[in-house]
């Protein structure tokens, strides 16, 4: 990469001048690891984070996380459409953005070119190392924003939820150019839930300390909470679905059929993927123009008319007074339903109510959440976004290749709970 090698020398000599590792002290770290994976295994604890944010009119949701010796703490957008955890990083940073913390400094433990991890982030045959003793790595967003940096590898602190400490070292990337996409959030950086191998969970069940499953539970008031390990959930009330084995770079149910008030819509064939860094749904364009039709079809008549001076979103209506809430107007509008074919014939079905496609704006109206993916570039996906994923635990089960849902009170932290903070 061109700019990779224009900081290679730089960041080589910024971690000589860091101090030297201190090889008892991560001597110890590893019998520690080796211990509570132990403990894990007995116990199957999980780990949760508190989450903040919503969907209007912040914009994002995020967690807390701890990095470095000492810890210091990060915002972090929790994104399960991308697999690599990155920080704005001083290393030293040719292009960042403001963030809330300073930019994080990086440990003197580079990802060697030659480790699965720095594979597993370039399409196979398709990278050539700067240098031997550093993996560098660019990823792209689909809202036009990038991260271009080097892999080092850090103490994350986290709890387990039966309160017992672990502070395993992962692999993340030290971001030290960075482009702002349309959707920029003032945040430190990414977190990746991703399938991939570079992915957080996928790192600590490959060292024994977790279950690769990630899961989350955002509420429509705002907040909610992120877990990985499946120790907070009861498998059989959750609606499950299988993992395309096709899209495997997302988490994704396969093909879909678009349904409106309980009928079929006639558009089939939609590519679904389900992504937490996405505040709003995205359908292409012509499921969205279907979608559009029919819902000014339903509202004719109405005491709705089209709000085209609001700009908040492409799509909204005004009352004869302003609107509160959702439920204000739930009445108009209509269930949407993502039908997927999950075992031959049977469909699975992912609802939306209006809850989970609206929003009110700050002028008191009602607002569309779904967006046409086609005009920002989406091409042939649709994605799920938070929006409709609010108000319900979303679960990503990366062992059984499964995807689930099910109605759940993501204003609270499941009780009995020690969370990382």
């Amino acid at each position: 990469m061109g700019k990779g090698q224009v900081n290679v020398l730089m960041l080589l000599l910024f971690l000589t001048l860091c101090s030297a590792s201190d090889q008892k002290w991560r001597k110890a770290m590893i019998s520690a690891e080796k211990a509570t994976s132990l403990v894990m295994n007995r116990v199957g604890s999980s780990i949760l984070f508190p989450i903040h944010g919503n969907v209007y009119p912040t914009g994002y949701y995020n967690v807390t996380i701890k990095i470095g010796q000492p810890p210091k703490p990060y915002f972090l957008d929790l994104d399960t459409g991308s697999d690599l955890t990155w920080l704005q990083c001083d290393a030293p940073c040719v292009h960042c953005v403001e963030a809330p913390h300073p930019f994080y400094q990086p440990s003197n433990d580079l990802v060697a070119c030659r480790d699965p991890l720095c594979a597993a982030l370039h399409p196979p045959g398709d990278y050539k190392c700067e240098s031997p003793e550093q993996c560098d790595y660019e990823v792209e967003y689909a809202d036009g924003g990038s991260s271009l940096g080097v892999l080092v590898r850090d103490v994350f602190s986290l709890n387990y939820t039966n309160g017992i400490q672990l502070s395993p070292r992962l692999a993340l990337g030290c971001g030290y150019d960075q482009i702002p996409g349309a959707s920029r959030h003032p945040l430190d950086g990414i977190l990746g839930l991703g399938r991939g191998k570079s992915g957080i969970v996928s790192q600590l069940q490959s060292q024994g300390l977790v279950r690769n499953v990630v899961g989350h539970c955002l509420s429509g008031k705002g907040g909610g909470f992120l877990f990985f390990g499946d120790g907070l959930y009861d498998s059989s009330r959750v609606t499950w679905t299988s993992m395309s084995q096709e899209f495997t770079k997302y988490y994704s149910p396969g093909i879909a059929e678009l349904h409106f008030g309980g009928k079929a819509t006639g558009i089939k064939n939609l590519i679904v993927v389900f992504d937490s860094g996405s505040s709003y749904t995205y359908l292409n364009s012509q499921a969205y123009q279907t979608l559009t039709v029919l819902l000014k079809k339903e509202l004719g008549g109405r005491s709705l008319k089209e709000a085209p001076e609001d700009q908040t979103l492409p799509l909204c209506w005004k009352g004869r007074k302003p609107f509160k809430n959702v439920k204000d107007v739930k009445k108009y509008f209509k269930t949407i339903a993502l039908a997927f074919a999950s075992s031959g014939r049977t469909k699975t079905q992912f609802e939306l109510h209006p809850e989970a496609y609206l929003i009110i704006s700050n002028k008191g109206n009602v607002c569309l959440g779904i967006l046409n993916g086609t005009q920002v570039g989406l091409q042939n996906l649709n994605v799920i976004g938070d929006i409709s994923m609010q108000d319900r635990m979303v679960i990503y089960d990366n062992e059984k290749q499964v995807i689930g849902w099910t109605p759940a009170n993501c204003d609270q932290l499941p009780r009995s709970i020690t969370a990382n903070m």
